[in-house]
């Protein structure tokens, strides 16, 4: 056994191949190696090491992945008149905005994520946001922020040194010491090839509304906050020198004829 090395092995965990004697035994070696016992299916085997075995594990699990993708497209939410509706209606009130706003088949992460409605009352989006802090390797979600609240008010819980939750402070505080004029708001431009990516600087003074206008959005709007003074490579469009800024108006007309079905989960 190699958890108490006293008793012979009986057991083998199928994930890490670790030799058991007990129960009591596979619980410890699960908790140390927070191990769950489950065979990992899709682990590097060399050719050298290659069975008869490993091959029907491989056809058995692509199988497996066939009949779980046939069975997300013909789920009854993929075709329901009222997810369709919701989806043009979304769209369709995104493209009065000049937003060029795409979504993502049924069982794309993002697609399951996304929360953003709009309110037809009070004629505004009320968007599914990811705020990500490169340098602090930090991620939050937002749900249900109006379009008309500026990017500087939706920053404030996570950098304003005041007004931060004290958690958040101290996980951003390489944000919250720098003054505000360093902080910078990016997005990433959609459907460029990934040996050409480039990022829009949006305007923080702004409401997120004027911010997006002209933009392609892929599900929900993703917007990283980076610091002037700290290297990083992200490149603005217009600032790298060899690109011109492009025009909200050209952008979005160049891209809107992307079909849906080209569109990858990036997730």
């Amino acid at each position: 056994c190699e958890t108490c090395s006293k008793e012979a092995a009986k057991y083998r965990c199928p994930r890490c191949m670790k030799y058991s004697c007990s129960l009591l035994c596979v619980k410890k070696h699960k908790l140390a190696l927070s191990c769950n016992g489950v065979r990992d299916k899709t682990a590097f085997v060399s050719v050298n090491e290659f069975t008869d075995l490993n091959l029907l594990s491989d056809y058995r699990f692509l199988e497996d992945v066939g009949r779980t993708a046939d069975a997300a497209a013909r789920h009854c939410i993929v075709h329901s008149p009222a997810t369709k509706r919701l989806l043009y209606c979304l769209r369709n009130k995104a493209r009065g905005c000049n937003i060029e706003l795409k979504t993502l088949p049924v069982g794309f992460t993002k697609r399951r994520e996304n929360s953003t409605t709009f309110n037809s009352m009070e004629n505004k989006f009320y968007w599914h946001l990811k705020l990500i802090f490169p340098h602090c390797h930090a991620e939050y979600t937002l749900k249900g922020v109006p379009d008309d609240k500026t990017l500087a008010d939706i920053l404030k819980p996570y950098i304003d040194p005041v007004e931060s939750d004290p958690v958040v402070c101290q996980r951003l505080k390489i944000y919250t010491a720098s003054p505000q004029s360093d902080v910078r708001i990016l997005m990433k431009i959609e459907n460029r090839s990934r040996n050409s990516v480039r990022y829009n600087e949006l305007d923080a003074s702004r409401s997120l509304l004027d911010n997006l206008k002209g933009k392609v959005i892929i599900e929900y709007p993703t917007l990283f906050v980076v610091l002037k003074t700290l290297k990083n490579d992200m490149v603005v469009l217009g600032q790298d020198g060899s690109e011109p800024a492009e025009n909200s108006d050209s952008e979005g007309s160049s891209l809107s004829s992307v079909e849906e079905g080209e569109i990858q989960d990036s997730s």
